[in-house]
Order: structure tokens, then C-alpha cells, then sequence
């Protein structure tokens, strides 16, 4: 068992330098105290993301979702390369929702972007697996502020599957990227209006041979589905384009898109104002996470809740009374 001991902590300071020089292994070890659920890297992650936060923000964070199938590793590895080869630095991070459930991620194999994952202006994380998903969530976001402190101008954040994951990714994003496959539109069924309201850009990827006329009857579907939707509040109209990242088709496109939509946001002052109110929303969302890990946390609790459970079993107690007790119970426990 000795070899799974964790490594012995440095000081706060020495990974604080280690980030702000941009030393790959120094950020991954500060990026393990982040997501360590152990008290004392609690009170260490905090101290180093305080001292980071002023070289941080300094990035154009990307969301990137994409239902399954939608070759969104092949994409993220082409578009990656194109960012490196435009002179950025890019960070690669994921939630994954299902690492929950599972314990393992299925994001968790960098062997699936080996090229990007060797160059010295890419990092690739998977993504911290959390008992929620919203702490899922706080920690991929710290994450991301350790990376733009170490120099990474570009933040891809990548999610698999189309649910509440997105929603998450969105609140953390400048520019929201949605990966889509070319067919007769049967995928509009199985995209939720919401995640469609969300995308800055829908990407029909695979648009190559065969599916280069099926893509573009795809992309007057999707243009046609996006005018009912209202006015985005940045202003800026959702665009569709296609392109295969196998055949390294339409990528730089992607590209000049979101930069056209980087210099409309800053010119007409929505950039700022959306990352404020993301920052607002972090705050809550922390305070939330940490609500629960003090209710869910105490053994006192978690005995009484036994013996609740119990009794709405055995029809003693109503699930909303027993709901009152306990919260009742954890009040007078503070």
C-alpha cells in the first residue's frame, strides 16, 4: 500500500511559483490539492488559487458538448492543433458527469487526442470525479483559473452527453460550441431545445464524402431551428457551419467565428458583464456544495437519517415531516 500514499504537500508558495512559471508538473500536482477532498488541501487550495487569481482571466474559455459519436475527441485535437499553430497555448479540460456513478472516467484516457497530448502547448486533464456534479463543476472552474495562471490563453472545456453537464459548462464559457452530425435531421429529436439555446455555434462535423450534401440540408434545418429561438443577450447571432476534423476541413473557419464573436462581446460590453455574473453564480454554487458536504458530512446527521428512513418505510412519518425533522435536528447541531 505504500506507494498510494499521497505525496507530501509543498508550500502554498512553491506551487504558486510553480503555476505562475508555467511548470507542467507543479500545476498538475496544485490541480490534485484542488480536486483532494482532504480538509487540510482544502484550506492549501484555497491559499493558492487566492494568490493566482490576479494571473488568471486572461483566457477565452470555450465550451465544446456534442452528443455521442459526434467525434468530438478528433475535433478537439485538430482544433487544438490549428490554436497551436496560431501561437496559443491550450488547456483541455472535461466534466463528465458519469465519472460519478462509475468512479472511473471515460474521459480519463489521454490516449484519445495523442497528438496534442504530447505538445508542449497543450495540457490535458480529465475531469475531476465528485459526488455531484456541481462539484464537479467548482473544481474543473479552479482548474481552469490554474491553467490561465500558468499561461494557457485558450481553455477548452469539453462535456460528454447532452444534460445537466452542459448547463454547467455554459456558466463557466465565453463561447458555447455545440458538435452536431449530418443526417436528415432526426438529431433535432435527440438535442434538447435548451442546449440549443445555449450553443454560440453549431458544428456539423463529419462533412466529408458522402455526407457533404446530408451536411449542408443539416445546416439550413439548424440555421431554420435557431431563428425561432430570442435574441441571444450578447448580441451576437448563432452561427452554423460544417466541417470534418478528420480531413481538417472548415477548422480555421471555427476559428475566425470566435473571434469574430470575441471582438463584438468586447466591443459592446457584454464579455465583462457575463464574466461578473458568472463569477456571482460560482459563489453561490460553492456555498451550495459546501452546504451540502457540512449536512451530508456530520455522522449525526447521517445516523438520524437512518432512522428516518425507517420510519417513512414503515409509514410512521411523512417523507415532508421528516424532512422538517432533520433539518431541524442539523439547526440545533450548529
Amino acid at each position: 500500500m505504500g506507494n498510494y500514499k499521497p505525496r507530501k504537500r509543498l508550500e502554498a508558495n512553491q506551487y504558486i511559483d510553480g503555476v505562475l512559471k508555467g511548470d507542467r508538473v507543479l500545476l498538475s500536482r496544485a490541480i490534485t490539492i484542488v480536486e483532494s477532498n482532504l480538509a487540510s488541501d482544502k484550506v492549501l487550495a484555497k491559499e493558492i488559487i487566492q494568490s493566482i487569481l490576479p494571473s488568471s482571466g486572461n483566457s477565452l474559455r470555450i465550451g465544446i458538448t456534442g452528443v455521442p459519436g459526434v467525434g468530438k475527441s478528433t475535433f478537439i485535437e485538430v482544433f487544438g492543433k490549428h490554436l497551436i499553430e496560431q501561437g496559443h497555448k491550450v488547456a483541455i479540460l472535461s466534466i463528465d458527469p458519469s465519472s460519478q456513478r462509475s468512479k472511473g472516467s471515460i474521459l480519463g484516457d489521454k490516449t484519445r487526442m495523442e497528438e496534442l497530448a504530447n505538445r508542449e502547448e497543450a495540457y490535458i486533464r480529465p475531469s475531476a470525479s465528485g459526488d455531484t456534479l456541481g462539484g464537479v463543476a467548482n473544481k474543473t472552474g479552479e482548474t481552469m483559473l490554474l491553467c490561465e495562471a500558468a499561461g494557457y490563453d485558450i481553455i477548452l472545456i469539453e462535456t460528454v452527453g447532452v444534460g445537466q453537464s452542459e448547463t454547467a459548462v455554459h456558466g463557466m464559457t465565453d463561447f458555447f460550441l455545440l458538435l452536431m452530425l449530418s443526417g436528415a435531421g432526426d438529431e433535432l429529436q435527440g438535442i434538447k431545445k435548451g442546449i440549443m439555446e445555449m450553443a454560440d455555434m453549431l458544428v456539423i462535423n463529419k462533412a466529408d464524402g458522402d455526407n457533404i450534401q446530408k451536411s449542408q440540408i443539416a445546416k439550413r434545418q439548424y440555421e431554420n431551428a435557431l431563428h425561432i429561438f430570442p435574441q441571444s443577450a450578447s448580441g451576437w447571432t448563432p452561427v452554423v457551419t460544417t466541417a470534418s476534423a478528420l480531413k481538417n476541413i472548415g477548422i480555421p473557419e471555427v476559428w475566425d467565428k470566435m473571434m469574430e464573436f470575441k471582438k463584438l462581446v468586447h466591443g459592446n460590453g457584454y464579455f465583462e458583464k457575463n464574466r461578473r455574473e458568472q463569477q456571482i453564480q460560482w459563489m453561490y454554487n460553492n456555498i451550495h456544495e459546501d452546504l451540502k458536504q457540512l449536512f451530508y458530512g456530520s455522522d449525526h446527521i447521517a445516523e438520524h437519517l437512518d432512522i428516518l428512513e425507517k420510519d417513512i418505510i414503515e409509514d410512521k412519518i411523512s417523507p415532508v415531516k421528516a424532512a422538517e425533522k432533520i433539518i431541524e435536528e442539523f439547526k440545533s447541531s450548529l
